[in-house]
């Protein structure tokens, strides 16, 4: 078994990254949700509600994240306040039930820029030096934190998994969906469909993982990530087999993860070892 994807998603919501590698903190995946949009009442924005957010492309250099729509142009953003030559504003946001987060605002210009192409007034923020979110999932120990992301630090999926739920589909006539309709952290091959679901943990490379829980999916897995059409799959058929055995109002795919590694470094190709 080995990793075969390493994603990152620098905006909450907004378009992701594939990457070759990536370094660990204890947070996550270096670069990986440490911006959000937010509305006037500092709660956070997704997909679920605003589809267009898949439009807006993210780039990150190792001082600026880049944006950028169709149509648009690109707005760029420092990703550290000892970047910006505004003073940091700080607000508080939310994030599900984690209320009253610290986090900076990154200023009036990318504001206007995302209001503008999402046709909604929002901000963007950043995690800051005053951002302290614990891992709220019962699997979670002291020390345990996470970004913006909604539950858990990482999303683990296998390739298998996904051909699984694409030979459903196809046998119903329905299109395949690629992976990003996920927006996993971790990809992997070499083990059979939902193997994920029952590692309870194990090592990528030097980074040891323990299971977060199942990831119960909202919406946006039915948001084609390229056009932000929505659609009723893969969601009607994933109900179809993949609802929680102690809450049927849930329908998993995938694995919530918490990496005890609080410092390391991922790579694609990366071997996965079960640990005892």
């Amino acid at each position: 078994m080995h990793l075969t994807g390493l994603f990152l998603y620098p905006v909450k919501s907004l378009g992701g990254c594939s990457v070759p590698a990536g370094d660990v903190d204890d947070l996550g995946l270096v670069g990986d949700r440490r911006f959000m949009l937010i509305d006037e009442t500092g709660k956070f924005l997704t997909q679920r509600t605003l589809p267009r957010m898949a439009l807006i492309r993210t780039a990150l250099s190792p001082e600026w994240l880049t944006l950028s729509a169709a149509g648009a142009g690109s707005c760029v953003v420092p990703r550290r306040a000892s970047l910006d030559p505004r003073p940091a504003t700080v607000r508080t946001v939310s994030v599900w039930k984690s209320e009253g987060l610290l986090a900076e605002d990154c200023g009036d210009a990318p504001a206007a820029w995302l209001s503008d192409v999402l046709a909604t007034k929002c901000r963007l923020v950043r995690i800051g030096d005053n951002y302290l979110r614990p891992v709220l999932k019962p699997a979670a120990r002291a020390g345990d934190r996470v970004s913006f992301a909604d539950a858990a630090p990482f999303l683990i999926l296998s390739e298998a998994t996904l051909a699984d739920l694409n030979d459903r589909l196809v046998a119903q006539g329905e299109d395949a969906v690629p992976m990003n309709r996920f927006r996993p952290n971790l990809v992997v091959a070499g083990c059979p469909s939902f193997a994920e679901d029952t590692w309870a943990r194990f090592r990528i490379g030097s980074v040891v993982f323990r299971a977060g829980g199942p990831c119960a999916r909202c919406a946006v897995p039915t948001v084609n990530q390229e056009t932000a059409e929505r659609g009723k799959e893969p969601l009607r058929t994933l109900a179809n087999y993949r609802r929680d055995a102690t809450d049927p109002t849930d329908v998993n795919f995938g694995q919530n993860l918490i990496h005890e590694t609080k410092t390391g470094a991922l790579r694609v190709g990366d071997p996965v070892a079960l640990l005892a």
